[in-house]
């Protein structure tokens, strides 16, 4: 064979492997997305025991909205921010586990770059909403335990109306933000998604490009929403326990003291684990832990949030007792 034949062959090979490098980048992907259950009896058994706690996440924040919203003494600062909560809780729940039921239920049903996408832009907008709305929430119970007398001034309705406003605002930007840049990312490797819902440090994995600058950036914004917002919650918790302390009545300490300490529970629920998960380099992620932690920011949390706020409140125990005898007497 010819010179001329051997350097042909190696630009056909070199045109070959170009053409499908842009092939593959140029199409549409479509992901599916291996879990770290299959279809046995124990990985059943808990698919089984998801799906019960997420009913009881949407009847229990579902309930706690309606108590809000038909009690006029919950018709407060504390408890609106509350049903703000309630309302993220039941989105997250209905964005991730019908689909996550329906992979388990049939492997290797895809999802389409355009379904993956609206699920990033959905739980992200959720996720950082909710970031910012604990720092909130914390805001509330410092002015009404550290300034009773400029509470109603401080968190008037408009106030709270703007706060809630920015809170979703803040959330949505960001979250379309990363959606537009992850779903314009070249995907020419795997299209097996290891995770149970479309999470960027999972399609971080399976891109063909330097995602080290999108990294740093991620990095900043999880500074931003998560660890400002939990630096802001400590700090407003810290002058809460020096005012709790300083009170005469004990009964009024316990009262503050559980209100504070259920709120403190959530936030170390959920900021925990979103820092773990978004906080860290793409090179330390691990399949095992990427689909275990986020369990107790997506599915874990919605649970426990109406728990930690009605057994541990008496305003809502009250109106819930209110509620039942109601229905009993008639």
């Amino acid at each position: 064979m010819s010179e001329k034949d051997v350097e042909g062959d190696e630009i056909s090979k070199t045109r070959s492997v170009h053409n499908e490098a842009t092939l593959a980048v140029t199409q549409k992907p479509t992901f599916w997305k291996k879990w770290f259950l299959n279809q046995t009896k124990i990985d059943t058994l808990l698919l089984a025991m998801i799906l019960l706690s997420s009913v009881t996440a949407l009847l229990g924040n579902a309930l706690l909205m309606f108590l809000i919203q038909v009690e006029y003494h919950l018709h407060i600062p504390k408890y609106f921010f509350l049903s703000q909560l309630a309302f993220m809780d039941i989105c997250q729940t209905l964005i991730i586990v019908p689909k996550m039921s329906t992979d388990f239920l049939i492997p290797g049903n895809p999802i389409s770059l355009a379904g993956c996408g609206t699920q990033i832009l959905l739980t992200l907008t959720i996720g950082a909403s909710e970031s910012l709305l604990l720092a909130v929430m914390s805001y509330d119970r410092y002015v009404a335990i550290c300034h009773p007398l400029q509470y109603p001034i401080l968190t008037s309705k408009r106030v709270c109306l703007s706060l809630a406003a920015g809170v979703w605002c803040g959330g949505t930007l960001n979250a379309f933000i990363n959606m537009v840049y992850v779903i314009q990312l070249p995907y020419c490797h795997s299209k097996e998604i290891n995770h149970f819902f479309c999470e960027i440090p999972a399609l971080l994995k399976l891109s063909c490009s330097d995602t080290s600058t999108y990294e740093t950036a991620v990095f900043i914004s999880g500074v931003i929403l998560l660890l400002i917002p939990s630096s802001i919650i400590l700090a407003s918790y810290a002058r809460v326990l020096s005012a709790i302390l300083r009170m005469s009545s004990a009964k009024g300490r316990h009262k503050a003291l559980a209100t504070c300490s259920s709120h403190l529970t959530v936030v170390g629920l959920f900021y925990g684990g979103t820092m773990f998960m978004y906080m860290r380099p793409n090179a330390y992620h691990s399949p095992d832990q990427d689909n275990i932690i986020p369990m107790f920011y997506t599915i874990v949390t919605p649970v426990l949030h109406p728990l930690i706020y009605s057994l541990r409140n008496r305003d809502v125990l009250g109106a819930l007792r209110k509620l039942f005898g109601k229905y009993n007497s008639s």
